[in-house]
This record gives C-alpha cells, sequence and structure tokens, in this order.
C-alpha cells in the first residue's frame, strides 16, 4: 500500500523505469541523491513498508529480490569483487531519514566503521 507522502513511493510511480538501475516486480534501485561512497544505491520495495520491523512473512520474495538485485547492481558497478556494504536503517536514531524500507548499497572504496 503507498503511503501519499512517500517519495519513494512517488518516485516508483513517477519515474521513467528505464531510469532504475534495477527494475522488477518487487524492487527498483537508483542512486542516492547524498552518497556517502562513490557507489551509494538504494533499494526500495516497490510495496510500501514503513521499516525493518514491520516485514511480515509474506515479504519473502520482496527480500530475496531486495538482495538478489544488491548482487547484480554490484556486479554492474565493479564492487562485487572489492567489496561493498549492505545497511537497513530502522528509526530517527539510525538516522532514517524516508519511511519506507530501503536498503543502501555502498562501495567503491575502504568503508570505515559505523555506528
Amino acid at each position: 500500500m503507498a503511503n501519499e507522502s512517500c517519495i519513494f513511493c512517488d518516485l516508483k510511480d513517477s519515474t521513467d523505469p528505464n531510469s532504475f538501475l534495477f527494475d522488477d516486480e518487487y524492487v527498483f534501485a537508483l542512486r542516492d541523491i547524498n552518497p556517502r561512497a562513490p557507489v551509494h544505491i538504494l533499494i526500495i520495495p516497490k510495496n510500501h513498508i514503513v521499516d525493518v520491523s514491520r516485514v511480515r512473512l509474506e515479504d519473502e520474495q520482496t527480500l530475496s529480490h531486495m538482495f538478489a538485485a544488491s548482487t547484480e547492481i554490484a556486479i554492474s558497478e565493479g564492487v562485487n569483487e572489492t567489496g561493498y556494504r549492505l545497511a537497513i536503517n530502522k528509526g530517527k536514531d539510525a538516522n532514517m531519514t524516508v519511511n519506507h524500507l530501503h536498503m543502501h548499497l555502498m562501495g567503491g572504496r575502504t568503508l570505515g566503521a559505523e555506528g
């Protein structure tokens, strides 16, 4: 279910799918507008899940596609062999700024410790 004030739901509905780095029936991916690494891509479910604590057993296809997409993207971005980080934030203390589950794929340099 789309949230009327969700920027990710709006992007999914208003952006040309050809501009996504990855797009299938469950997820889409695009570059982060404020990258923290040379490669910083957001992998976003098409169905609106508020955050990781709202994931249900019925969402297994969506989660599986998020991880499968991360592998394809890492290969296409040239970071699969050197390494990359996958991160999912939850809540304000984790600096989650959009209340729609999403995964960050970051790489392209040596990443420091987080947290």
